[in-house]
C-alpha cells in the first residue's frame, strides 16, 4: 500500500470529529526568544496527549470486521501505545501493547487505563519488532506498526492538513515546519500533506543528540542506524533508524535535520509552560528547542513548531520547571 494523498484524505474522513483539531498558538515572549514569529501546533492537546491518536484511529478504523475480531498488537514507548489503545477501545477491539520496561510511568498507566494489555521488553537487549511480529503470529493479532505503516502515516498526515489550513487563515504561506522525528511517521506524513496543500512550507526533522539517524541519513542519502537504543530523555523519538517507507518520503520532501540536546529540550519544556501554559514531554518539545536554540539553522520570518506530545511523568516535569525557575535571571 502506497502513502498517497487519497489515502491521507480517506484517513481525514474516518477521523472526522472523533479527534481534536488542535490549535496553532503563539506568544510574544516565545517570538522574542526565537528572534522570529513562532506558531506552535499543540498536539499535546490531542486525545491521549499526542498526535499518535491520529495514526491509531486511522489504522484501527480501517480494519475489516474479521480483523477487528482478531484484535491488534502494537509496540511503542507510550504515545503510539495510547493512540492504538484508545482507537481499539472506541472500536470494541482488543489491544496488546509491547512497551519498553523503562517507559514513563504516565504512558504505561495511560495505556492500561484505556483497556490494553501491556507486555514489557528490554529496549537495550531485545528487538521490539521481532517481539511484535512473533506475538502477531502466535496470537493471530493484527500488527499496527508505530511509523512504517501507510495507514498510520496517513493518520499523522492530518496534522499537516490542519497546519496548512490554520496557517492560511493567518496569512502564512511559507515557513519552516519543525517536526520531532523518531521513525519518521509524523515527519513523512506532514511533509506529504504540506507538499499538496502548502508547497511553500518545508518540513525539518528534529532529533535528540546521539539519536540523529534521520539527520545523518539525509546527509548520506541512505538509511543510517543509531548505535545506542536508549540514553536520552526524549523517549518518544528514540528509534534505531528511519523506516523503509518513511525515509524515501523524508528524503524527497524534507530539508536538513536539526539536532537538539536534552538540556535544550528541558529548557523548551519550561518555556512552553511559562509562556504558553503547555505541558510538553521532552520529545514533544524538541522542535521548540530547535526554534529557540538553533535559529541560525532556520530560514524565514515565521517558523511553525509541532509540539507532538505532553505525556510526561509529573516528577520529571516538576523538576524541569523548578530548575528552570531557579536559573531564571
Amino acid at each position: 500500500m502506497d502513502v498517497t494523498f487519497a489515502l491521507i484524505e480517506a484517513a481525514e474522513a474516518r477521523i472526522g470529529r472523533n479527534l481534536n483539531q488542535t490549535p496553532l498558538l503563539s506568544s510574544p515572549h516565545i517570538d522574542a526568544l526565537a528572534g522570529r514569529h513562532i506558531l506552535v501546533k499543540a498536539e499535546n492537546l490531542q486525545k491521549t496527549g499526542s498526535f499518535k491518536a491520529r495514526g491509531g484511529w486511522s489504522a484501527v478504523s480501517a480494519l475489516s470486521a474479521a480483523e477487528r475480531a482478531r484484535g491488534v498488537v502494537a509496540f511503542s514507548s507510550g504515545n503510539h501505545a495510547q493512540g492504538v489503545a484508545y482507537a481499539a477501545r472506541q472500536h470494541d477491539v482488543s489491544a496488546l501493547i509491547v512497551m519498553p520496561k523503562d517507559a514513563p510511568a504516565a504512558k504505561v498507566a495511560g495505556t492500561r487505563a484505556l483497556g490494553a494489555e501491556v507486555l514489557f521488553y528490554d529496549r537495550a537487549t531485545e528487538d521490539r519488532d521481532a517481539i511484535g511480529h512473533q506475538i502477531s503470529q502466535e496470537r493471530g493479532l493484527v500488527l499496527i506498526r508505530p511509523y512504517d505503516e501507510p495507514l498510520v502515516i496517513a493518520g499523522q498526515a492530518t496534522v499537516g492538513l490542519e497546519i496548512a489550513a490554520q496557517a492560511a487563515e493567518l496569512g502564512v504561506e511559507a515557513a519552516n515546519v519543525l517536526v520531532p522525528c523518531g521513525g519518521g511517521g509524523l515527519t513523512s506524513g506532514v511533509a506529504l500533506a504540506l507538499a499538496a496543500r502548502a508547497p511553500a512550507m518545508q518540513v525539518r526533522p528534529v532529533e535528540p543528540a546521539g539519536f540523529d539517524d534521520v539527520t545523518r541519513s539525509l546527509v548520506s542519502g541512505k538509511i543510517e542506524t543509531n548505535i545506542a537504543l536508549s540514553g536520552s530523555i526524549c523517549d518518544a523519538i528514540l528509534t534505531p533508524s528511519p523506516g523503509e517507507i518513511t525515509f524515501p518520503i523524508i528524503k524527497e520532501h524534507c530539508g536538513p535535520g536539526i539536532v537538539v540536546s536534552d538540556d535544550e529540550a528541558r529548557a523548551a519544556m519550561a518555556a512552553a509552560f511559562r509562556y504558553l501554559r503547555l505541558v510538553l514531554e521532552p520529545g514533544g518539545a524538541a522542535s521548540l528547542a530547535a526554534a529557540l536554540y538553533h535559529p541560525d539553522q532556520i530560514s524565514g520570518d515565521t517558523t511553525i513548531v509541532l509540539a507532538s506530545g505532553g505525556n510526561v511523568d509529573a516528577p520529571l516535569f516538576a523538576k524541569t520547571i523548578m530548575e528552570a525557575a531557579d536559573d531564571r535571571p
